[in-house]
């Protein structure tokens, strides 16, 4: 229990601190405006404040052990990665001139130049009053058809593997 002496002068305190905390506020809420002009008189906003709290914080994980080793993990697995794309194109590239280079790949090259050139014969001799260019089309395939019957089977796998 409180007396009534005790009791007047913890209200007259309780005011006190409030006017304190009253003036507080306000000096601090004047000291805030303050703040904001001398950033605008010198250019900075929170924009920039980001952008260097941002790069600041990209500068300090950088240097972290963590990041370091992984960085170096990461940056080895890219090149092996490289040497082994590299390595699958290099095979690629042997392979195809490999079957480039092959009898069979040469006797449907052969073929093919020999049905193209029949048929730019036959178109250029259609111009000249020669038969309709579907005639000259069927010609050509049926000539096609009847150099293929007689080639071996075995070509014709090779060039499917």
């Amino acid at each position: 229990m409180l007396s009534d002496e005790e009791r007047e002068e913890l209200k007259a305190e309780l005011v006190q601190l409030e006017d304190e905390i009253t003036t507080l506020r306000q000096v601090l809420s004047a000291k805030e405006r303050h703040l904001v002009e001398i950033k605008q008189k010198l250019g900075m906003n929170l924009m920039n404040e980001l952008k260097q709290n941002f790069s600041k914080s990209w500068h300090d994980m950088q240097t972290t052990t963590a990041y370091k080793k992984t960085h170096e993990t990461l940056s080895h697995a890219g090149q092996k990665a490289t040497a082994a794309f590299s390595n699958v194109g290099t095979a690629i590239s042997k392979k195809f001139g490999d079957m480039r280079n092959s009898p069979t790949f040469k006797s449907f090259e052969e073929r093919v130049e020999t049905t193209v050139t029949s048929l730019k014969t036959k178109v250029a001799g259609t111009n000249q009053g020669g038969g309709s260019f579907e005639e000259v089309l069927s010609s050509t395939a049926h000539a096609s058809a009847q150099s293929s019957a007689g080639a071996p089977r075995r070509a014709e796998e090779e060039l499917q593997c």
